[in-house]
């Protein structure tokens, strides 16, 4: 793992969140993206190296929806840039954690990710994303 891509917060309502954390940041959002596999709409900022990604459910059975209902608003996961996701997914299996997904799958951003069970992580959840490559 390289750094540290971004931090994932889910929220009730972008139309609140996105003014809010423009202020807390002192900077605009760049990107609003909807990812229909996942059933979210993004938002995100950047913060030095550092990307902050906020999450809205499109769907009330949605992950994120269920997230809230049962945890509020609040930090979702943090993502990890790695160079190639699928040997990153093979070792850390041969570890002993349980992906979430067995292939990469397309997220927001222009990225391939895999997502970690938080039981295997001290209850964070954790997301694996790669620039996806250009063919």
């Amino acid at each position: 793992m390289q750094k540290i891509e971004h931090i994932g917060i889910a929220v009730k309502n972008l139309a609140v969140a996105v003014p809010l954390f423009e202020k807390l940041l002192n900077t605009n959002c760049y990107k609003t993206e909807e990812v229909k596999s996942e059933k979210v709409n993004t938002a995100f900022f950047k913060q030095g190296e550092t990307k902050i990604e906020l999450l809205e459910s499109t769907d009330p059975d949605g992950v994120i929806a269920r997230f809230i209902q049962k945890k509020g608003e609040g930090m979702h996961h943090i993502a990890f840039d790695v160079m190639n996701i699928e040997a990153e997914m093979e070792r850390l299996k041969k570890e002993g954690f349980v992906l979430l997904n067995e292939t990469p799958k397309q997220g927001a951003d222009n990225k391939l990710v895999c997502f970690l069970h938080p039981k295997d992580t001290n209850g964070v959840l954790i997301e694996l994303c790669m620039e996806k490559p250009d063919f």
